[in-house]
């Protein structure tokens, strides 16, 4: 089309428009051919890092609905198809025949420091120092508490602005109960150090932040506490399973974190706390339930706190939930938080650049920090249609999250999401912005539940 000579119309005044429009068509189709030819070369890129990957063989570990591409699974992990027959085995033989004897002859009993010592090489602990049991919301009140026992002079919970939800509650609930005898103090992230003091008594972090991935350091912020006599409580629901997690390098006093996510556990799926060693005699369980006492079945009256990690515990472990739980974490025998790592930032940088490729010109910002050495286990986005989009990818069958007020999560979990999952995961998202068909009505109404 560009060499087309348009001499014949220059009489009646209409070479320039011609030449003008064959240009216009020239370019588009230029830009058509070119976006595809781009398209499949990154597609087959992505096919071949698939086939290159060591630890793609992980994947068929995993029940995946056909034609689903799950990026949620920081919010709740797949299921393992090993728990499948796991559950049944629990359900039949040792629920439905061996009934109460299962306590003794399945170890059902140990279960929740014989699956905490299998959690603790994933998070720099040692055997005897993490229990599963309750949920995290409940262990973060047990850890707060127990602090407060130890730093009993002191009168001062303190956390930062945009944590959690539930670890400032927590905070807020223990401050109620004592009628304002302790003081739930939240700052600003960059005011955490200079708020530090004698009259603090325990500092509580999320160590890879719920909407950003941005990974806190440990190692210097627990350092700093210390310094000021502060003990410190980490949060690691984002962290176990996903990144590597070092808490006795760091000194860290107490931690909490959850098994649905990356451990693949199950919804609802048991939590865990860590209480270090050297804190574990003296620091008082204030759940004090018949199950932490040193003798449970001598049913005394007093109460005598067990002489190790048990004293956390409470009541009777949720038995189905541990079980599931434990399957998922045994998966991790078949590789390494390292392994698992490296993959997760070849598959987040490569998202974050097919985005910046595919759809920077549909108003996107990075939420993650853009340095991999910051960024956890999944890549977040802010919108100002976040909701709608992340509705309208739903619908392609696309599961990822949305968090207040405009940030679209998507989880990175190198167990089982493909560098070909990415590729189709940016494509979608392009089209629904190329036919903004976020824009629908239905899209617009506020899911309860995201």
């Amino acid at each position: 089309f560009a060499s087309l000579r348009c001499a014949r119309f220059q009489k009646s005044g209409t070479s320039w428009l011609l030449t003008v429009s064959l240009q216009w068509l020239k370019n588009k189709l230029y830009r058509t051919l070119n976006s595809t030819i781009m398209q499949y070369i990154n597609q087959q890129h992505c096919q071949v890092l698939d086939l290159q990957d060591p630890l793609t063989e992980l994947r068929a570990n995993f029940f995946l609905p056909e034609g689903v591409i799950n990026m949620d699974g920081n919010s709740l992990g797949a299921l393992p198809k090993s728990t499948v027959q796991r559950m049944q085995t629990a359900i039949q033989d040792e629920w439905g025949t061996g009934l109460i004897r299962s306590w003794s002859t399945a170890g059902w009993f140990e279960s929740p420091t014989r699956i905490g010592d299998k959690i603790a090489p994933l998070i720099g602990a040692n055997e005897g120092e993490v229990l599963v049991a309750d949920t995290t919301s409940v262990n973060l009140f047990k850890a707060l508490a127990a602090a407060l026992s130890i730093n009993k002079d002191r009168s001062i919970i303190l956390s930062e602005t945009g944590n959690f939800p539930t670890d400032l509650y927590m905070m807020q609930g223990i401050s109620t109960f004592s009628k304002g005898v302790i003081q739930s103090k939240v700052v600003a992230p960059e005011a955490i150090i200079s708020n530090l003091s004698e009259e603090v008594a325990v500092l509580l972090l999320t160590h890879v932040h719920y909407k950003t991935a941005y990974i806190k350091d440990m190692q210097y912020l627990t350092q700093k506490a210390h310094e000021k006599g502060v003990l410190v409580v980490w949060d690691l629901s984002h962290s176990v399973g996903s990144i590597e997690v070092d808490l006795n390098e760091a000194k860290a006093d107490f931690a909490v974190g959850c098994g649905y996510k990356f451990l693949n556990g199950g919804p609802g799926a048991p939590a865990f706390i860590f209480v270090a060693k050297r804190h574990q005699l003296q620091a008082n369980c204030v759940l004090s339930g018949w199950m932490g006492h040193q003798d449970p079945f001598a049913f005394t009256d007093e109460y005598v706190p067990a002489n190790s990690i048990e004293r956390f515990r409470c009541g009777t472990p949720v038995m189905l939930g541990m079980i599931a739980l434990e399957n998922g974490v045994d998966v991790f025998r078949q590789t390494s938080i390292t392994a698992l790592r490296k993959k997760a930032i070849q598959l987040s940088e490569l998202f974050i650049t097919l985005m910046t490729q595919e759809c920077s010109s549909y108003g996107f910002t990075l939420a993650s920090p853009a340095d991999a050495k910051k960024r956890a286990g999944h890549v977040a986005f802010q919108h100002q249609e976040g909701h709608a989009i992340y509705q309208a990818i739903k619908r392609k069958d696309i599961i990822s999250d949305f968090r207040v007020p405009d940030v679209l999560r998507f989880g990175i979990t190198p167990m089982y999401t493909r560098f070909e999952d990415i590729y189709q995961v940016v494509m979608a998202i392009k089209e629904v912005m190329e036919t903004k068909a976020w824009d629908r009505a239905e899209y617009q109404v506020r899911a309860a539940i995201t």
